[in-house]
């Protein structure tokens, strides 16, 4: 009977999480894409291109 009762308790808590990774993942993936936004936006500005460009520069001299 003990093992019923915990086999039951096992599934409900399965069932309970069922649906917390997808979510999981769509916050994740949201959040990357963010990032993702911010560092494109960054890696375009004037002065960090200029700075790469001056970095390039010197290391192929």
């Amino acid at each position: 009977m003990y093992k019923l009762i915990a086999r039951y308790r096992r599934l409900q808590a399965e069932a309970a999480d069922a649906g917390m990774s997808t979510a999981e993942y769509a916050i994740g993936t949201l959040a990357a894409v963010a990032f993702a936004g911010v560092l494109l936006k960054v890696l375009t500005s004037g002065p960090v291109q200029a700075a790469l460009s001056g970095v390039i520069g010197r290391a192929l001299k």
